[in-house]
């Protein structure tokens, strides 16, 4: 993997500018995602579960194990990156993408990343 790659998550995102993975360091932070969360989704959240080593580190600590993305790309296809799928950009990847701006940018980076 490219050293420039290595803080760019498996679906695209770049890890720098991610909230939850400053979370991890940061307590503020994290108190303003778990209030978010309970605003907006009606969800409990305890500032220790924010946290995310990123997508290569510890499964077990990375703050959604259970990405749909990870266990189709990492899990069951052993790739680094979804731009590696013979499918690439998948009609889930494509949908994903639509929710928001960040996710939309994280696509044209794994297309830019082809």
């Amino acid at each position: 993997m490219k050293k420039e790659n290595q803080m760019i998550a498996v679906c695209g995102l770049d890890c720098k500018d991610c909230d939850i993975r400053e979370a991890t360091n940061n307590p503020k932070i994290a108190q303003e995602i778990a209030d978010w969360f309970k605003k907006e989704r009606n969800t409990e959240l305890k500032i220790a579960d924010i946290h995310c080593l990123g997508c290569r580190g510890d499964r077990a600590r990375h703050w959604s194990a259970d990405c749909w993305i990870l266990q189709c790309c990492v899990d069951k296809k052993g790739l680094e990156f979804c731009y590696q799928c013979n499918d690439f950009p998948c009609d889930k990847l494509n949908e994903w993408s639509k929710q928001n701006q960040r996710y939309g940018k994280a696509l044209e980076r794994l297309k830019r990343m082809q």
